[in-house]
């Protein structure tokens, strides 16, 4: 399959290349996003599409003010944060909005500050040395890393392409070869190891690069953007700032490259949906340019249409707030409000069949962009064609073929309530990717029950490292105790190692929403530790016996040796009640010394004196209770993250952990509740307790596992899952208790 791709994207290459060659006559300007026919038509409906026109009055008093202070283009000199940095950030942010008013409202005033915005760059340009701050495996110019040196590029090129017929000949000249052409060749030959590689970082630089060929119609650049470097001359081995390979030997690069192979069939983004977020606009903002300039292309078709299917699967990796689930390095907070994702829904729109269900999150946006696709958006929903875009239960794959685990997400919606269950069993993620393989997090509406941690990373606040990733984001955020997870003899996943991450993923083993009162994800990992095999399956269960439907989670391990397994959870809120002793240490010590252990304080200890471990909390005026079947020798933590944190970078966190020791094989069997209010205005707590009696593992050998769940009243649930064999046509049958249970397919659900 992998020589076919490469094949197929070698044929791609050849067709793009001679397309590129035989259109040696300049198209007309503007020809990238926005167009000569497009701006016709803008004009011709301006004050009468409400949502264009709010969006562009917004972009208008934005760009006036900063007409009002002038041209400013300070030397170089800041981390994220700083002043520089944001300076040269908001210029590249201010003329392409300046050159799109330029063309829509045919203001020259707009004009002029682009071209004498540009005029100063090509002069400061030249003078320009590697940036001061030499923290980056790939140094910019204007910012500290090729990264945001790229991004300038791909918001100016927009700019120029806009007033470019405005600017004199000789101006274009000396713009062109005093800072675009430079400008291209530092951040491709000039940073191979930041250009030459399948990243979101190289997307940035591909993307760059291809804009501004696309203006100045250079066919040598736009082979290179999207076709990679011909002679690289990396260094063997050289890793970038997370430590993750640049490029793999042999390994096709440029932007069909980076298209290709860190999205699967589903549109998911190898890296998480916080860097999918972040390159979307450079993946979309290209494409739309080359389906206006080289139709033939048909980039929007490339892959099966991948671009636009990334599109959905991002909007569905959000909670019911629209923010996106913070899996691998994500910060939580962003969501599909960012400037990123109001170009994607455009875009997507206009280019991937005028989905009406698109409109409804353009609604709640608030705004378009001001080029064709935010028109045609804007007007749509003028007259009433936005449709609900409905989130519901979806299983991304992950990997270029789909082969390397995936994403699950669970959804159950009940009278205006939604919890949503999101288990991890993807590939490593490249260099963002976390050691949590089958972690979870779970949401009440917007509300994190147990959360995913995210990054430690304080993005462009200078005080914190610069705005740039803290070494706790390797010290604990990327660690496997720092997420939902098996974590055995207190060592992450692979050791921690990611070259070794990076050649396993997780394997599905059942995604089965097909009944709404019983949805499955059943997934397996036998590389996280050698010689252990590790199988996790999680049923979001509606039951009439119970308030909310309960979450129930089946974590099974077998090793060729006895081992330690600690089993954390780590919920929001402020803990309620527990059901067993334990004792809180006088002086706190950290949990471990290693692998995100020593960020944990050891905060209680206890025992499981019961066959059932119980523990309430209440976050956001909701109750919520963790009931485990347990054993006797299994041990009880309470920990708070902090430990070995003198610059308080660490949120401080609550955890719990379940600890099994000296087990060969375990089975860890709990269920999360939701239940029950608290209202601080009346001070009134309705439902505030577990309404579950006992659950217990009835059935448990090589081929089956069965779960009861007892309520207060005596109601049971029954469910059973075919461990060893996934067919949805076997028929299985097995004795429980002096009864015979038999059923066709993975599992069986009974209520008594």
């Amino acid at each position: 399959m992998k020589l076919k791709i490469n094949r197929f994207l070698k044929r791609t290459a050849i067709v793009i290349v001679f397309s590129v060659m035989q259109n040696t006559v300049a198209q007309g300007h503007p020809s990238l996003v926005l167009t000569k026919k497009g701006v016709t038509e803008i004009r011709a409906k301006l004050g009468k599409v409400p949502l264009f026109d709010t969006s562009l009055a917004e972009a208008k008093t934005e760009v006036d003010a900063e007409i009002a202070l002038g041209i400013i283009t300070p030397i170089p000199k800041d981390f994220s944060g700083g002043y520089t940095h944001e300076r040269h950030k908001k210029n590249f942010l201010i003329i392409q909005k300046a050159g799109v008013l330029y063309q829509i409202l045919n203001d020259k005033k707009y004009a002029v500050y682009v071209r004498d915005m540009l005029l100063a760059y090509a002069k400061l340009y030249p003078t320009l040395p590697l940036h001061p701050q030499e923290r980056s495996y790939a140094r910019g110019k204007l910012f500290w890393q090729a990264l945001n040196d790229s991004n300038w590029l791909v918001y100016t090129s927009q700019a120029y392409d806009c007033v470019y017929d405005f600017i004199s000949v000789a101006d274009r000249e000396t713009i062109e070869k005093d800072l675009f052409k430079p400008f291209a060749d530092f951040i491709s030959i000039g940073s191979p190891q930041f250009f030459d590689r399948v990243h979101n970082h190289s997307t940035w630089g591909n993307v760059a690069v291809g804009m501004i060929a696309l203006v100045m119609d250079d066919a040598e650049l736009l082979d290179r953007a999207l076709n990679g470097l011909k002679e690289n001359g990396l260094p063997a081995g050289m890793k970038d700032n997370d430590g993750g390979l640049i490029k793999k030997p042999g390994q096709k690069t440029g932007f069909l490259a980076n298209v290709n192979e860190p999205f699967s069939p589903d549109g998911y983004y190898t890296e998480g949906p916080y860097y999918q977020r972040y390159a979307m606009y450079p993946f979309m903002v290209f494409a739309e340019a080359l389906q206006n300039t080289k139709p033939d292309v048909k980039i929007f078709e490339y892959k099966n249409g991948i671009l636009i299917k990334a599109v959905y699967a991002l909007l569905h990796l959000t909670n019911a707030a629209g923010e996106f689930f913070p899996l691998n390095d994500g910060q939580k907070g962003m969501s599909y409000y960012s400037r990123e994702l109001v170009s994607a829904v455009d875009i997507a729109y206009l280019y991937g069949g005028k989905d009406a269900s698109l409109l409804s999150i353009a609604e709640k946006q608030g705004r378009v962009q001001l080029d064709n696709s935010g028109m045609a958006v804007a007007l749509a929903i003028k007259k009433g064609l936005a449709k609900p875009f409905e989130k519901k239960s979806i299983d991304l794959s992950d990997g270029p073929e789909g082969k390397d685990g995936g994403v699950a997400i669970i959804r159950n919606k009940n009278e205006g309530s939604e919890l949503t269950l999101v288990m991890k069993y993807a590939a490593q993620g490249l260099s963002h990717g976390h050691f949590d393989k089958l972690s979870f997090s779970y949401y009440n509406n917007s509300s994190e029950v147990l959360q995913d941690y995210g990054l430690a990373r304080f993005v462009n606040i200078e005080q914190k490292g610069g705005g740039n990733y803290l070494k706790e984001n390797t010290t604990w955020a990327k660690q496997t105790i720092a997420h939902n997870t098996i974590i055995q003899n207190e060592t992450s996943h692979f050791g921690a190692d990611f070259e070794t991450g990076n050649q396993f993923s997780s394997k599905k083993y059942l995604y089965d929403v097909s009944n709404p009162k019983v949805q499955i994800i059943s997934a397996t990992e036998d590389n996280a530790y050698p010689g252990t095999k590790m199988h996790r399956t999680m049923v979001v269960l509606q039951d009439e016996g119970y308030e909310k439907p309960l979450l129930l989670d089946i974590f099974q391990i077998d090793s060729d040796k006895a081992n330690q397994y600690d089993l954390p959870f780590y919920y929001q809120g402020q803990m309620m009640s527990s059901n067993f002793t334990y004792q809180t240490p006088k002086t706190l010590e950290p949990l471990g010394k290693a692998y995100g252990y020593q960020h944990l304080w050891k905060e209680g200890i206890g025992k499981a004196t019961t066959e059932n471990t119980k523990i309430s909390w209440l976050d956001n005026g909701v109750f919520y209770s963790l009931t485990s079947a347990t054993q006797p020798t299994d041990e009880l933590l309470f920990v708070g993250l902090g430990a070995n944190d003198p610059s308080f970078n660490l949120r401080r966190d609550p955890g719990f952990i379940i600890r099994k020791k000296n087990s060969q094989k375990a089975t860890f069997v709990n269920v999360i509740e939701t239940h029950g209010s608290y209202n601080p205005v009346t001070e009134v707590a309705t439902n505030a307790f577990s309404l579950i009696d006992k659950i217990e593992v009835v059935y448990e050998d090589a081929n089956y596992i069965g779960v009861t769940i007892k309520n207060k009243e005596r109601k049971s649930i029954l469910f059973i899952l075919a461990t060893n064999n996934n067919s949805t046509t076997k028929k299985h049958q097995i004795k429980i208790k002096d009864t015979t249970y038999t059923w066709v397919g993975t599992h069986y659900k009974t209520i008594n």
